[in-house]
C-alpha cells in the first residue's frame, strides 16, 4: 500500500539556523524507503507506503500492494510536467522527497519529522545549514495516516492536501489545515441514494470499515436512506488487514459476514472503505463456514475511496466477485502522456527511484542480484519485464482515481506558488539585504490564502478549485466493473453525479451500458424485501419487520393506487371514479334523462300518446254533450277531469331533459296541483254519484246537497289546500338544480334537489289522502244499481291509482339518477292512464259502439 506525501520546500543557498516550536523524535529500527530529486528552487518531498509488514510464525515476509507504486509515478510525472511548462513557475523548478510510512503511526511520525528536519539527518526541532523550508504536504491514502501527519504539521501551519480518504473532522482535527482532493462526501451519499432509487433497490446490505469514518458513513446513510423508503437487511463492519497476526480474527468475522450476505435476500451490498478494503473483499468468497460456494449474485456498490488492489499473495486470485459491480469514483480523465511515461520506467536506469526495485521484485516475483548477499531462491529480475503484462490488480498503465488526485494536487500547489511569486504581488517573494543575503518573504500562512483561492484548468480541461471548506469542487463518476475470463477488467463509465447541474440532472445513469453479474442473465437485478405491489394495491407493513417488508392489499372501493408500492390508496376526485382494477381514475359521464336516449324518448312518446287519447275522449264527450251518459254525474266535472288528465300526461315533459332552475321549481308543484285537481274531480264525482242516488229516495234530505255548488266547493277547496302546501314549499325551501357525484359511481347525475323532503312527501301524502278518500266513498257506493252506478268504475280507478303510488315510494327510493326520474314519470303516466281507462273507456264504449244504451230509460233502469 502506498501512502504518498508530497512536500513542497523552498531552497535556500545560505546557511541558516531555525528552531521550531515542536519536538518530535522518530522511532523504528529501519530508515524508510525514500526517493529524492531536489535540484530546483522548490523541493517536493513525499512519504509513501507500499504496504504494511505482514508475517507468520514461520517466516517474516514483507507483503505490499504493488499497484500503489503508480501514486509515486503520478507525483514524478506531475512534477516533470510542471517543470517543462514555462507558463507555470517560470524561472523556478520543483523537486520532491517521497517516504514510506508503512501504514504505521510511528513510521508516519518519523517520516514527517524527516521532512521538517535538516536534510537527510534526523535532527528534530532544528533546520540548520543550507536548507529548504517545507511549504505543503500531499498525503495520504489512509485517513488515519493523514491525521498523524497533520499532528506534526499543525504547529508549523503547513497545508496538507489529502488525496486519499478524507479524515474525520472531529474536535481534534477540525483546526488542521486539510485540503481534500475529493468532493464532499455528502454528494457521494446523495449519488448512492439516487442510484438506489433509480433501480428501486429498497432492501440493501451495508458493509463498512470498522473505524470512525465507517461509523460516520453508516449513521449518515441510515438516516438519509430511511427517509426515502430504503431498508437495511444487514449492517456489518469489517476490520483492516494490516498483519498476519490479525488474520485469525479477521477470517472468523469474515466467515460470519460472508454467510450473512449469502443468506440475505438483499442483492445489493453497499461497501464503504479505503483502498485496502478491496483486499478484504477478495477474501470474502473463500471465507464461508457453510458449503464451498463463490459469493455471486450480488451487486457490489462501492464508494470512491475503494480501488481494485491486491497483495502480492493474491496475484493469481480471481476477481470475478466484482464483475458487474458499480462504483463511485472521483471524476477523472485519462492523461494520455502518463502511459508513455510509465512504460518508460526501468529499474536498471531509474537510479534515483528507491522504490522501483522493491516494486519490481514484488510485482514480477523475481530478485535483483546483490553482491553482498548470497543468491536465494527465485528468478532473477532482468529489467525487461513488461508492466503491461501485470494483472490490473497489481498495476495499471492508465492513471487511476487516486493518482489523478495526486496529479491535480501537485498542480494546485504549483498554481498557488505561481500566484505567490507573480510580479503583480505587492510583497516580493524574495528580497536582498545590504549583504546580498537572500531571505524568505513568505510563510505557509500566505500559501493557505492562495490555495483557498486557487482555480485553474489542468492540462485535460478539468477545472480545479476548492470550496470554503477546503474540499475539491466537483462531482463523481459512476463506473461499471467488467471482468473477463482472463481476469483482466475494464471500467465502463455509466453515469455521473454533478452537483452543479440542475436538480433533475444532478444524477444521470445509462442503464443500457451496464453489464450485470452473469447470475442475473443481463437483466435488471432486484433487491427488495417484498415484491412490488401492483397498481390497485397498497402496502401493509408486516408486524415486527422493517417497513420495506409488507403485504399487498387491494384498495377499498372508491379508492385507487396508480403506482407501484403505494403506502395508501387515494380517493378519486368527485368528478371521477375508480376503474375495476382500482388503478385509474376515470371521468364520470354526465347523466340525466334526456330526449335523445331511448328511455326518455319512449316516455315522451307515451306522454304524448296518452294526452292525445285523452283529448280524443274529451272530443267525444263534447260532441255528445247532450246525451244522457255525458250529462250524468256532472258534465262539467267530466270535462275538468279530462283536461286535468291531459295536463297530467303533459307534465311528464317537465321531468325529461337537463334540469334547469325553472323546470325544477315547476315540476313537482305543477304535478302536485294538477293531480290534486284530477283526484278532487274524481272525489267530487264520487260524492255526486252517492248523493244523487240517495237523493232519489222519497223524502230524502240529501236532495239539497246535490248540485254544482258542492262539486265546485269540493274541487276548489282541495286544490287550494294543495296550492298552499306548494306555495309554502317554494317560499321556504324550493327545489333547485343539483349535481350529484356520489349516488352513482360512474356517473355525474344532474338532478333536481327537492329542497325539502318534508314538503315533497307532504304533497304526495295529500294526494294519497284524497285518493284514499275517493276510494272509500266509491267503495261504499259500489252496490248501487249497475246502469246508474259510476262509483264502481271510480273504485277500480282509485285502486289502480293507489297501487301505483304505493309502489312508487320504494321504487323511487331504491333507484338513482335518471331511473329515479323515470320511475316518477312512469307513476304519473300509469296512474293517469288508470283514471282514464277505468272511468272513461266504458262510457266511450257505450257512446261510440253502443249508442242504444245511451238513453235515459237505460240510465234509470233498476235491477229486478
Amino acid at each position: 500500500m502506498v501512502l504518498l506525501v508530497l512536500l513542497l520546500l523552498v531552497l535556500f543557498p545560505l546557511k541558516l539556523c531555525k528552531t521550531h516550536t515542536i519536538k518530535c523524535r522518530g522511532h523504528g529500527p529501519h530508515r524508510p524507503y525514500h526517493m529524492s530529486h531536489h535540484s530546483g528552487d522548490f523541493i517536493l518531498g513525499g512519504i509513501s507506503s507500499h504496504g504494511g509488514f505482514m508475517h507468520t510464525s514461520i517466516e517474516f515476509k514483507e507483503n505490499v500492494v504493488p499497484k500503489h507504486y503508480q501514486h509515486i509515478l503520478a507525483l514524478v510525472f506531475a512534477v516533470k510536467e510542471i517543470n517543462e511548462n514555462s507558463d507555470i513557475l517560470p524561472n523556478h523548478t520543483l523537486g520532491f522527497y517521497v517516504y514510506d510510512s508503512h501504514f504505521n503511526a510511528k513510521w508516519t511520525y518519523y517520516s514527517t519529522m524527516l521532512l521538517i528536519s535538516t536534510g537527510k539527518r534526523f535532527v528534530p526541532n532544528y533546520v540548520c545549514d543550507t536548507q529548504n523550508n517545507l511549504a505543503a504536504v500531499i498525503g495520504g491514502l489512509d485517513s488515519t495516516v493523514s491525521i498523524d501527519i497533520a499532528n506534526i504539521l499543525e504547529s508549523y501551519k503547513i497545508p496538507q492536501l489529502v488525496y486519499g480518504s478524507a479524515p474525520v473532522m472531529n474536535d481534534k482535527a477540525s483546526g488542521l489545515f486539510f485540503y481534500q482532493m475529493a468532493p464532499k462526501e455528502a454528494i457521494q451519499c446523495a449519488g448512492i441514494l439516487s442510484l438506489l432509487l433509480h433501480f428501486r433497490w429498497t432492501w440493501i446490505g451495508v458493509l463498512v470499515l470498522d473505524d470512525d469514518r465507517g461509523e460516520r458513513f453508516l449513521q449518515i446513510i441510515v438516516a438519509l436512506f430511511s427517509k426515502r423508503g430504503i431498508c437495511f437487511a444487514l449492517k456489518e463492519k469489517f476490520s483492516k488487514v494490516l498483519s498476519f497476526e490479525d488474520l485469525t480474527d479477521v477470517f472468523k468475522d469474515g466467515a460470519r459476514i460472508s454467510d450473512e450476505i449469502m443468506d440475505s435476500k438483499a442483492n445489493v451490498i453497499v461497501c464503504y472503505g479505503e483502498s485496502l478494503s478491496m483486499v478484504y473483499l477478495l477474501w470474502v468468497p473463500f471465507l464461508s463456514l457453510k458449503d464451498a460456494r463463490p459469493l455471486r449474485g450480488k451487486v457490489w456498490l462501492m464508494t470512491a475511496q475503494m480501488d481494485l488492489t491486491a497483495y502480492t499473495l493474491q496475484k493469481d486470485w480471481s476477481v470475478e466477485i466484482i464483475h458487474g459491480a458499480l462504483s463511485f469514483t472521483i471524476h477523472s480523465i485519462n492523461v494520455p502522456q502518463f502511459k508513455t511515461f510509465v512504460e518508460s520506467r526501468n529499474p536498471l536506469t531509474a537510479k534515483e527511484d528507491n522504490f522501483i526495485q522493491h516494486f519490481w521484485e514484488q510485482a514480477f516475483h523475481c530478485v535483483f542480484p546483490d553482491p553482498t548477499v548470497e543468491i536465494g531462491m527465485g528468478d532473477i529480475c532482468t529489467g525487461k519485464e513488461k508492466l503491461e503484462n501485470l494483472p490490473g490488480t497489481f498495476f495499471e498503465n492508465t492513471m487511476t482515481g487516486h493518482s489523478y488526485n495526486i496529479y491535480n494536487a501537485i498542480h494546485a500547489v504549483a498554481h498557488a506558488l505561481h500566484a505567490m511569486v507573480s510580479p503583480e504581488r505587492n510583497v516580493p517573494f524574495f528580497s536582498f539585504n545590504t549583504k546580498f543575503t537572500l531571505t524568505l518573504a513568505f510563510s505557509c500562512i500566505q500559501l493557505h490564502h492562495f490555495l483557498r483561492d486557487v482555480s485553474f484548468n489542468n492540462s485535460l480541461g478539468d477545472k480545479i478549485s476548492f470550496d470554503q471548506d477546503g474540499q475539491l469542487v466537483g462531482g463523481y463518476d459512476v463506473i461499471n466493473w467488467v471482468v473477463y475470463e482472463n481476469q483482466s477488467f475494464y471500467r465502463v463509465k455509466v453515469g455521473k453525479v454533478d452537483p452543479k447541474g440542475h436538480a433533475d440532472q444532478a444524477f444521470s445513469i445509462n442503464e443500457s451500458a451496464i453489464t450485470w453479474n452473469t447470475l442475473f442473465n443481463q437483466t435488471h437485478p432486484l433487491s427488495v424485501c417484498s415484491e412490488s405491489c401492483l397498481p390497485g394495491y397498497s402496502k401493509k407493513v408486516k408486524e415486527g419487520e422493517p417497513f420495506c417488508c409488507y403485504d399487498c392489499i387491494s384498495c377499498p372501493e372508491g379508492k385507487i393506487s396508480d403506482q407501484e408500492d403505494m403506502n395508501d390508496c387515494t380517493e378519486c376526485e368527485p368528478e371521477k371514479y375508480s376503474s375495476k382494477k382500482q388503478d385509474l381514475c376515470l371521468n364520470k359521464t354526465v347523466n340525466f334523462l334526456s330526449f335523445q336516449e331511448s328511455l326518455g324518448l319512449s316516455l315522451a312518446c307515451s306522454s304524448i300518446s296518452f294526452s292525445f287519447i285523452t283529448a280524443l275522449v274529451l272530443g267525444v264527450f263534447m260532441k255528445h254533450h247532450d246525451t244522457p251518459i255525458v250529462k250524468a254525474n256532472n258534465r262539467d266535472l267530466t270535462y275538468a277531469l279530462l283536461i286535468a288528465l291531459i295536463l297530467c300526461f303533459l307534465c311528464a315533459f317537465l321531468f325529461i331533459g337537463q334540469p334547469q332552475k325553472v323546470t325544477c321549481l315547476l315540476r313537482h308543484a305543477a304535478f302536485g296541483i294538477i293531480f290534486t285537481v284530477a283526484i278532487s274531480c274524481v272525489l267530487a264525482k264520487t260524492i255526486t254519484v252517492v248523493l244523487a242516488f240517495m237523493a232519489n229516495k222519497p223524502g230524502s234530505r240529501m236532495r239539497k246537497w246535490v248540485g254544482k255548488k258542492l262539486t265546485n266547493f269540493t274541487v276548489l277547496s282541495c286544490c287550494l289546500f294543495q296550492a298552499g302546501i306548494c306555495t309554502v314549499w317554494l317560499i321556504t325551501s324550493p327545489p333547485f338544480p343539483n349535481i350529484d357525484v356520489h349516488s352513482i359511481t360512474e356517473e355525474i347525475v344532474l338532478e333536481c334537489n327537492e329542497g325539502s323532503l318534508t314538503m315533497f312527501y307532504s304533497v304526495l301524502g295529500y294526494m294519497g289522502f284524497l285518493a284514499i278518500a275517493s276510494f272509500i266513498v266509491a267503495f261504499f257506493g259500489r252496490k248501487l244499481p249497475d246502469s246508474f252506478n259510476e262509483a264502481k268504475y271510480i273504485t277500480f280507478s282509485m285502486l289502480v291509482f293507489c297501487s301505483v303510488w304505493l309502489t312508487f315510494i320504494p321504487n323511487y327510493l331504491s333507484t338513482k339518477g335518471k331511473y329515479m326520474v323515470a320511475v316518477e314519470i312512469f307513476s304519473i303516466l300509469a296512474s293517469s292512464a288508470g283514471l282514464l281507462s277505468c272511468i272513461f273507456l266504458p262510457k266511450c264504449y257505450i257512446i261510440v259502439l253502443m249508442p242504444k244504451l245511451n238513453s235515459k230509460e237505460q240510465l234509470i233502469r233498476r235491477k229486478l
